[in-house]
């Protein structure tokens, strides 16, 4: 497993979906190639997603915090996230709770518990297999000058297509 961070996310309107960019934690194979694993969201979770990133607090309690309060009203948090599996441009995710000394395994929507997870500061993996066949290299130039960086990404991204992902 390589650990992963939430890189960016592209939020679309709708009917085009939201893109939400991952980039593992690693040394690049040569200077400034990085790799990054795009996921693609519908509107409503590229939301809960936005809303955790920006660790925004709303009047009334969302979805995905409602499910953190009860929870820690059951002495459990999330321990971690592992995104598992990847077929064509569908991805899975294990979310593994932790409640005292006993790890709970849950089938989840990535976008689900990478939200629950950004929300708790939980760490976040993907399987080297899963990295292997979903990421996309991606080269800096220059050391990356972080506007022109966001320029070039999103220009990478924009000529993405879910089809890119289907092998």
């Amino acid at each position: 497993m390589k650990p992963v961070n939430v890189q960016t996310l592209i939020v679309s309107a709708a009917p085009a979906p939201s893109i939400l960019v991952l980039q593992p934690i690693e040394e690049p194979s040569q200077p400034g190639k990085y790799r990054i694993v795009p996921i693609w969201v519908g509107m409503n979770e590229a939301t809960q997603l936005g809303i955790a990133l920006e660790k925004a607090r709303l009047a009334r309690p969302m979805t995905h915090d409602l499910f953190l309060d009860a929870l820690t009203n059951l002495d459990a948090r999330v321990d971690h996230v592992v995104i598992n599996d990847v077929k064509g441009a569908m991805f899975f995710a294990r979310l593994t709770l932790k409640q005292h000394d006993r790890l709970i395994d849950l089938d989840a929507r990535p976008s689900d518990a990478i939200a629950l997870a950004l929300r708790q500061q939980a760490p976040i993996f993907i399987e080297e297999d899963v990295l292997e066949r979903a990421s996309f290299p991606y080269v800096f130039k220059n050391a990356p000058d972080a506007e022109d960086e966001l320029a070039d990404f999103r220009t990478f991204l924009e000529e993405l297509a879910p089809e890119d992902f289907e092998g």
